[in-house]
């Protein structure tokens, strides 16, 4: 799905709704936290609409039956949606900026496609990332054990790291809708874009190839239509790929949870966009959001949207 394509005659204006997880808070200490451990965040607290007087049910069902009661109680143009943002885990290129420092990277080696030790064009995850993956895959096992509404919607990244994650996170959960798993791969759902060619995408019959149950959203194009090795998308541009993302999403689906398997700028910009505060990622790393959306009448607003940069010129005696 590109932007052309995103209904003009109305438009969402998002908010997080915020009081719910921990990652919602000014207090949490995003290079702390771990999703794992405080049940991906939830906040143990009571609702206004309170489901349970005596205690009987987790604090999952009591929030879903809150969710639930938001949405049936809003206006016809407003709707709620939980949203399971799920960064990818390690890949070969987060191990290559490493070792070579994000300086030598942004300027000469994010623009080979590998070197040595392999290619990191598409990048594959590595054994770390897959285990992060598994580690996903453990925290959604323990929290459907104290009944986590469960995604009815599964979106995911075209880029392999993103493919691989989702598969190995979502994995025997016995979830609905992941028996077979069959995500909707979507185009804009990508990391931030150009020059860097872990983020080229592999080809519509490769990816098929390798994860033949993956449906890809109309319109998926055969080759990669939005890299570009010279110039790299700037934060804003970014922005507002990731809003038309997010209108797309909220209007034609109806889901009340939604899983979106992504990239640690895909989510900083969607984060942006729906007015949460900044919180980065680790690699593997899940965090919920709760959006609010209020359907406007007339196409969206505009975004203040900067050039694209060229790779910036290497520092004498850095290479």
């Amino acid at each position: 799905m590109t932007s052309k394509s995103i209904p003009s005659d109305f438009h969402f204006k998002f908010s997080t709704v915020t009081g719910y997880f921990l990652q919602d808070e000014p207090d949490t200490d995003p290079e702390n936290f771990d999703y794992v451990t405080s049940n991906f965040g939830i906040i143990p607290r009571n609702y206004d609409t309170e489901l349970d007087p005596e205690g009987h049910k987790t604090q999952w069902e009591r929030f879903e039956h809150h969710l639930n009661r938001l949405n049936r109680d809003s206006s016809p143009d407003t709707q709620f949606k939980l949203l399971f943002l799920g960064r990818h885990g390690e890949g070969v290129h987060n191990v290559a900026e490493r070792k070579y420092g994000t300086e030598l990277w942004d300027c000469y080696w994010s623009l080979q496609d590998g070197d040595e030790t392999g290619t990191w064009v598409d990048a594959r995850l590595t054994d770390l990332g897959i285990s992060q993956a598994q580690t996903a895959n453990k925290a959604w096992k323990a929290q459907i054990q104290n009944k986590i509404p469960a995604p009815q919607s599964y979106y995911v990244s075209p880029l392999n790291r993103c493919l691989a994650t989702a598969n190995v996170t979502f994995k025997g959960l016995g979830l609905p809708h992941t028996e077979p798993f069959r995500p909707v791969i979507k185009e804009l759902l990508r990391e931030t874009l150009g020059l860097h060619t872990c983020d080229s995408r592999s080809s519509k019959a490769a990816i098929e190839q390798e994860y033949p149950l993956y449906r890809f959203e109309d319109g998926f194009a055969e080759e990669d239509p939005l890299y570009d090795p010279k110039l790299r998308e700037s934060d804003s541009a970014r922005d507002a790929r990731l809003r038309d993302l997010l209108l797309d999403i909220f209007a034609r689906d109806e889901s009340t949870v939604v899983s979106l398997t992504a990239h640690s700028g895909a989510i900083t910009s969607i984060l942006e966009v729906v007015g949460h505060r900044r919180f980065a990622l680790m690699t593997g790393a899940v965090i919920p959001v709760l959006v609010r959306a209020e359907r406007v009448a007339g196409p969206k607003p505009p975004m203040r949207v900067e050039s694209p940069s060229g790779a910036p010129a290497c520092r004498e005696g850095v290479l």
